[in-house]
């Protein structure tokens, strides 16, 4: 899917002369806003401030501009007026959903949904749903043609405690029906006004769509400009500031930093970029290709500037420490999904199996309860079992107000509004998790019990082979001493401590194996488990 295609489907998908599947799912973009409940805040509140969150996640992640700056006011330091916000306003102001304010005790509730949604039910989901409502419906006729006279009341109690299981047993496949939001726009368009002080209850001069001023117009078409026709300008030839925050962007993935650093903000408070003839070249060479992202990656990363050494001598680095000036390779920490995949995947633990529902891996018990309110849905953390725990990290169900910690202790931000830029922290939390948190403890004991199965029988092509499945790189000498050393330690601590070997290889082992096995497999596990906290499995060099 050419780049340009995916940025026209996530912006105005829902807008095509019959859209397909793909294309209403991708809209579903504009509604990843937070969802403000009945009573937090009033519903004309709540959709303005839904419209804002939309401008405001289109100008940061398509044209590297912090528009929101002019919801109240002309923008202090870029050219963008508080008309100009407005007028992006009004392309996103035409939703056809309602408030997006609910009660908690509804289905849509409880599966995280606010209309327009599309429901994705298997077959046998849809055959459950056509029986159950054939069912209510015959329950309904014969309580119609009951008598309103209490003495047949036992049989119009009996229907309508049939008919309430039925309906409980429709809500309940119902919750179960995987779902998505989408965009839908309104028949009678929604006029837009630019709101003094930014207060969504204080309408003042009225606008019509358009892009801002200081940017290349869009083209001129009869009628009402769309937000398809706004998709369209944010990927026309005439606008390239779109193709330059993108490559920006694939460049940031790929050295940990923009060569504008401030791939959030290309404006007059961001920073210059540090190559601005590389930008322009690989700009103009990604809308030549037809937005084709694999030959914008395969141009990066097969570049000699990427292929260089991290390693540099101690001036260069003090000279240079941000290697803004591309004299050495890229080194940086792993995003915390990255390192979390990165554990399971060398472990042999990652599953592969793709689409489908959230999962909840293992977290500490309690902590959703600590920030939940009483009616919230779900207050209490499930976690799930089996292989779904081992799913990427992509698919781990995220709330709002209280992150999975194994992320937010890595920098991954909250999901409250659109981040273009992670900032990389370094913190003892962060060694803590990796030392103690459960799934990746189980790792390296899967990843221990792989090894002692492996057809390598001695210690040292085992260790060469563990150093390698972690890093990637062959051990040197100085590194295999270590090791080695280590094994032997483990191995005399577990021969004195055997309570300790039990506990950290009861999930791999049976109860009652052999206690020189589980001595082996502690040892082993330790050290696995100190190869996964090596800098050099989260760190990209």
């Amino acid at each position: 899917l050419p780049f340009d295609n995916f940025i026209k489907y996530q912006v105005a998908g829902d807008l095509f002369a019959e859209p397909s599947l793909d294309q209403q799912i991708a809209s579903g973009f504009n509604r990843l806003h937070l969802i403000i409940d009945r009573g937090t805040a009033l519903p004309q509140e709540s959709f303005t401030r839904n419209v804002v969150d939309r401008v405001a996640a289109v100008g940061t992640a398509f044209l590297g501009l912090t528009v929101q700056c002019a919801v109240c006011h002309d923008h202090k330091y870029d050219p963008i007026r508080q008309k100009d916000f407005y007028q992006l306003f009004a392309f996103f102001n035409n939703f056809d959903g309602g408030p997006e304010t609910g009660g908690r005790s509804t289905s849509d509730f409880k599966r995280g949904l606010q209309p327009p949604y599309i429901d994705f039910p298997s077959p046998e989901q849809t055959v459950q749903l056509e029986r159950i409502d054939a069912e209510i419906s015959r329950l309904n006729t014969q309580l119609e043609t009951l008598p309103a006279d209490p003495e047949p009341s036992a049989e119009r109690k009996a229907l309508s405690d049939q008919l309430a299981r039925q309906r409980q047993a429709r809500a309940a496949v119902e919750e179960a029906i995987p779902a998505t939001l989408v965009m839908k726009e309104r028949a009678e368009v929604r006029p837009a006004h630019i709101l003094i002080r930014g207060v969504y209850d204080q309408p003042g001069e009225e606008v019509g769509r358009d892009t801002p001023a200081f940017l290349p117009p869009m083209q001129k078409r009869d009628g009402l400009k769309t937000r398809l026709d706004f998709a369209d300008w944010l990927v026309a030839k005439s606008n390239p500031l779109t193709a330059r925050v993108t490559v920006n962007r694939f460049w940031q993935q790929f050295f940990g930093v923009g060569l504008v650093r401030t791939s959030e903000d290309f404006g007059a408070q961001g920073e210059r970029p540090s190559h601005p003839e590389l930008l322009d070249d690989l700009a103009v060479r990604f809308l030549q290709s037809g937005w084709d992202v694999k030959e914008l990656v395969r141009s990066i990363v097969s570049s000699k500037t990427y292929q260089q050494t991290s390693r540099a001598p101690p001036e260069k680095y003090l000279a240079d420490p941000d290697n803004r000036r591309l004299a050495r390779g890229p080194r940086f920490r792993l995003d915390a999904e990255m390192i979390r995949d990165q554990v399971l995947a060398v472990s042999g633990l990652l599953s592969p199996t793709m689409f489908g529902r959230s999962v909840k891996p293992p977290q500490p018990s309690g902590l959703w309860k600590m920030v939940a309110m009483p009616s919230s849905y779900p207050r209490a953390y499930e976690a799930d079992t089996q292989d779904r725990i081992y799913r990427r990290s992509v698919y781990t169900f995220w709330k709002r107000a209280l992150p999975p910690p194994q992320m937010s202790i890595f920098d991954a931000p909250t999901r409250e509004s659109c981040i273009a830029r992670r900032e990389r922290t370094n913190t003892p939390l962060q060694a803590l998790v990796l030392m103690n948190e459960e799934q990746y403890f189980l790792a390296a004991s899967y990843c221990a019990r792989e090894l002692l199965r492996s057809a390598e029988r001695e210690d040292d092509e085992r260790i060469r082979l563990a150093f390698e499945k972690v890093t990637s790189q062959l051990p040197g000498a100085a590194e295999m001493e270590s090791l080695q050393d280590a094994l032997h330690d483990f191995r005399k601590l577990y021969a004195s401590d055997a309570a300790s070997a039990a506990a950290i290889t009861t999930d791999l082992l049976h109860v009652g194996a052999d206690p020189a096995e589980r001595i082996e497999l502690a040892a082993w596990t330790m050290l696995v488990h100190s190869l996964l906290n090596l800098d050099v499995t989260k760190t990209r060099q």
